[in-house]
């Protein structure tokens, strides 16, 4: 068969630009040492060449530490609300099991979400109780970190009316106020590096990677009048509720691993939620998971610890897991990754 001239240029051009994406493609390591993958050095598929990102819809290079493949892919630093260790609506979660179930809290308190020996994660409570209601209406407007001696905070700021050209993040480090930058890329780090903050839109996004430990992906959104009109809220004129909705994938965490979501990753959990026929699993523990602060361990429940020790070196558990697209469905993957 011949090849018109054409054609062999066409050829030669698409062949120059493959192999100049090959060339110019990011690099992933993983340093998980359980990991059969530890300290390969991983090229980044062409779809994603980067691990860094470079746009608001732009798609990362990582790695799954825990797939024995070794192979890097292409995922979306934004939280997916229908993917496993998910918190969104009011609030709506997804456990690590799949499995979909509402834990509503109270207004204005606090709740661990996550509590391990290393790890602490905390959620304040934002919402309103319309008249004739038997229960709060709930979102979560801040998460708070504390991670071995340090803690962090992100929260969503209160509003009248929802503005996207405003950012709605707030964040804080060891007490203080931390400024960062609008745009892209911006990031800090703590002196450490074990803290790193990555904006993953110009505003109202964000993804919290805690060395060695979870990567929070962070948005910022309002109740919009169509989830008034749909749910009742009654949402008053005067605020419009910003609320974060949120993603968690974790590393290494404990048998012993509490929380409203924490427990769903012990290994062996048998949600309460699943519940053939029911619509809405509604479950409960305010009083095991409540704590006095957003930066405090001192529900009933909490395991952490300043120094991190484990009680037992074999109870760490390394979850294989998977970061979902947004166009996946409720229960498909396991929704964690090892990314470093």
């Amino acid at each position: 068969m011949k090849i018109s001239g054409s054609n062999f240029v066409l050829a030669t051009v698409f062949l120059l630009v493959l192999c100049l994406v090959q060339v110019h493609a990011d690099s992933i390591t993983c340093f998980n040492k359980k990991s059969k993958c530890f300290l390969k050095q991983i090229r980044c598929p062409s779809e994603c060449p980067s691990t860094a990102t470079s746009g608001s819809h732009a798609k990362v290079c990582t790695v799954n530490c825990d797939k024995p493949t070794c192979q890097a892919e292409c995922r979306n630093k934004k939280p997916n609300c229908n993917g496993p260790g998910a918190a969104c609506q009011d609030p709506r979660f997804i456990g690590a099991d799949g499995i979909v179930f509402y834990f509503h809290g109270k207004r204005n308190e606090h709740f661990a979400l996550v509590s391990d020996t290393n790890i602490q994660i905390n959620a304040r409570f934002i919402g309103l109780r319309p008249a004739s209601r038997p229960r709060d209406y709930t979102w979560i407007q801040a998460l708070g970190v504390l991670f071995n001696s340090q803690s962090f905070s992100v929260e969503a700021t209160k509003s009248t009316a929802w503005d996207d050209q405003i950012d709605h993040l707030k964040f804080s480090y060891k007490g203080f106020e931390l400024e960062i930058p609008e745009g892209l890329p911006s990031t800090w780090e703590s002196s450490d590096k074990s803290i790193k903050v990555e904006r993953t839109s110009n505003k109202n996004s964000v993804l919290v990677t805690l060395q060695d430990a979870a990567e929070i992906s962070v948005n910022v959104v309002p109740v919009t009048k169509e989830d008034d009109r749909i749910h009742s809220y009654q949402i008053p004129n005067d605020d419009c509720f910003a609320h974060l909705e949120v993603q968690f994938r974790f590393v290494g965490l404990s048998s012993n691993v509490e929380g409203v979501l924490g427990r769903t990753y012990q290994p062996d959990f048998v949600n309460p939620a699943a519940k053939p026929g029911v619509a809405m699993s509604v479950v409960g523990g305010e009083d095991k998971y409540r704590t006095s602060s957003l930066l405090s361990a001192n529900c009933n429940a909490c395991v952490f610890s300043e120094d991190g020790s484990l009680n037992n070196e074999e109870s760490a558990v390394f979850l294989q897991n998977e970061f979902l697209d947004c166009s996946s469905g409720l229960t498909s993957g396991n929704g964690i990754v090892c990314r470093k």
